[in-house]
């Protein structure tokens, strides 16, 4: 079976999808907009690793406007489409989607806000969305570059059913995996998703709470034991969900996620914190005051989260 890609956001996600894809040989539209979208078109979309190896493939490029005129000149639509914007851009690209989409096009969301997929599956009734996350450190260096930090690259997604059974995502693993890419087609999607939202949501607040990068809570003090409450709240969490996180008592969770802190670069902070330094629009609301809604929701304290969650607010409003 072969496949033919979008994906909506050509950013420090969205685009080594596209560049692994296309370099492996898949059928690959990148949506992107500005600078960006030019250099694609007019030099592909160079990539550069941190052990050195740089390599430039070329891309199918558009903007939505470009890529709905294309289409409606008898363009094909994607069989699959991963969406790999901000949190705050989600709800603009859903009337692309079901412009762009056909109607056995598979959506995969891969953000890093916990229960994305099933706020699209409500959007776009008619098509299959799952649910999905990435684990990759990687940014836009430049228009029509992009720089990955360290050798991790993994993608997991899969649907509420449980079933790992789906033809198209069959494929999708196996289109992945010949890429270069580690991939899991998961069962157990929500707690995949879940687990991840528990290290970079708690790395994000309480580094803005603070206002300090990694190399702060990678030090024993209040900013760790902060970052520790955190994670411990994202777990009552996840267990009053009826999701345990934390079930191998060879490696606990809390091991891993300071572990996973303490190998970060000590300059190494989240995309949210970036975006409000820079005054841009940023993934603060799913990051942090979903946790709080969801806190109220379940009936649980989560005293650490509201704590953060007040003081940033508080701080946004006064920008």
């Amino acid at each position: 079976m072969t496949l033919r890609y979008m994906i909506i956001g050509a950013g420090g996600t969205g685009a080594p999808l596209g560049a692994f894809l296309a370099k492996n040989g898949a059928d690959v539209t990148l949506i992107a907009r500005g600078a960006h979208l030019a250099a694609m078109q007019e030099k592909g979309l160079r990539f550069e690793q941190s052990d050195g190896e740089t390599w430039t493939v070329p891309v199918n490029a558009f903007d939505m406007d470009g890529f709905l005129a294309a289409k409606a000149q008898g363009a094909p639509s994607p069989d699959v489409i991963f969406v790999c914007v901000k949190g705050y851009s989600l709800d603009d690209t859903i009337p692309f989607i079901r412009s762009a989409a056909g109607e056995k096009t598979v959506v995969i969301p891969i953000l890093n806000i916990y229960g994305t997929g099933r706020t699209m599956q409500a959007q776009l009734p008619g098509l299959l969305v799952t649910d999905g996350c990435i684990y990759i450190s990687s940014n836009l260096a430049a228009p029509g570059v992009i720089q990955r930090h360290g050798s991790i690259f993994r993608v997991i997604f899969g649907t509420p059913d449980h079933r790992t059974d789906n033809p198209v995502l069959c494929q999708v693993a196996a289109d992945l995996t010949a890429a270069g890419i580690d991939t899991l087609y998961s069962p157990f999607v929500e707690k995949d998703t879940l687990l991840k939202f528990s290290h970079v949501s708690p790395m994000a607040a309480c580094g803005q709470y603070y206002h300090v990068k990694a190399g702060a809570m990678q030090k024993p003090g209040e900013i760790r034991e902060c970052f520790i409450r955190l994670v411990g709240e994202i777990l009552e969490l996840a267990r009053a969900m009826g999701i345990e996180l934390d079930d191998k008592p060879d490696a606990p969770l809390m091991q891993s996620h300071l572990k996973i802190l303490d190998d970060l670069a000590e300059s190494a902070s989240t995309s949210m914190q970036r975006d409000i330094e820079a005054g841009k629009n940023s993934e603060v609301d799913g990051l942090i005051y979903q946790v709080v809604r969801l806190a109220d929701k379940y009936g649980l304290a989560c005293p650490e989260y509201r704590k953060v969650a007040q003081k940033v607010k508080a701080e946004l409003a006064e920008k």
